[in-house]
């Protein structure tokens, strides 16, 4: 029952969150886009993994022994503020780090996702300012009496902790920054016949084999094939160019390379399924998934 009602105050909110976020997200690609290599580093092509959900534990767990420390200096169970004052240091810049690295995936995040990362990203700007402000209050006078700034940090922690279930909702209800092929490394990979005769050269076509939506490109004798639906977020991989060996996706340009499906190119974090293919015996082509469960190619 709590998580239907969080969910329809959250749905309430896109009167506001729509608008800002098309505007935020106009901005933020002006902004990371002429800077790739950088947009690389910070959102986690090359960790395999967002570095925005790996930053984000940083400051909940440091400012959540912050309030900790606080609680029991405040209650005379131990002089903690020191610590108190430099865990809150330290989180206050793990926030920034984590909110420079969610500004990259948040750039590349469209729709129903981007309207609740437009309501995760104010709700964890409000809790920041909330901190800093706590901070500069500890900082006059570091034995006096603190109560006023140690309450400010409370309400901030409760602010960050209700961004951070926003967060979630927009990963986990949502699928944003998730591997759209997570599921799909189980099972023995079988040989299946493309529905295609002839192949055009140096040319991105769509296929199928069985359920299998897939992308082929034909240089010389070698037929490459890759899944269709980009590992970030879904993008039609049929409709992108090759670019330096690499298929490029038409939404939100990650690149990967067409022999191998490795990621070359960001916002993905994720390699993609690909395909060996071989003549068959019929006439035509059959094509086989390659790779284990990890979901990255080895």
């Amino acid at each position: 029952m709590i998580g239907r009602l969080l969910s329809r105050l959250l749905a309430a909110q896109a009167g506001w969150a729509k608008p800002l976020g098309d505007f935020n997200v106009r901005v933020l690609r002006a902004i990371w886009r002429p800077i790739r290599p950088i947009k690389d580093l910070v959102t986690g092509k090359w960790l395999g993994h967002s570095v925005h959900a790996a930053l984000t534990d940083i400051p909940i767990g440091v400012i959540s022994l912050v309030v900790l420390f606080d609680l029991l200096d405040l209650f005379g169970v131990a002089n903690l503020r020191q610590a108190a004052d430099i865990g809150l240091v330290v989180g206050v810049l793990a926030m920034i780090g984590a909110a420079i690295s969610g500004s990259a995936d948040y750039s590349d995040t469209d729709d129903d996702p981007r309207t609740v990362a437009t309501v995760h990203a104010t709700v964890m700007v409000i809790a920041l300012v909330l901190f800093i402000i706590a901070l500069v209050m500890r900082l006059p006078d570091p034995a006096g009496d603190r109560t006023v700034a140690v309450a400010l940090g409370l309400v901030a922690y409760v602010v960050m902790l209700a961004g951070a279930w926003v967060g979630g909702e927009a990963v986990y209800a949502l699928g944003n920054m998730v591997n759209r092929h997570a599921w799909r490394f189980f099972g023995e990979p079988k040989w299946q016949k493309l529905d295609l005769t002839e192949i055009p050269e140096g040319k991105p076509t769509a296929a199928k084999a069985g359920t299998q939506s897939v992308v082929v490109v034909r240089q010389g004798d070698d037929v490459f094939a890759l899944h269709s639906t980009c590992a970030h977020a879904g993008g039609p991989l049929a409709e992108g160019r090759l670019v330096d060996g690499c298929i490029e996706c038409p939404w939100h340009y990650s690149r990967f390379d067409i022999a191998t499906g490795r990621r070359k190119h960001g916002p993905t974090t994720f390699d993609q399924p690909r395909y060996e293919v071989r003549a068959a015996d019929d006439g035509g082509w059959e094509l086989r998934r390659v790779g284990g469960t990890s979901g990255q190619n080895v």
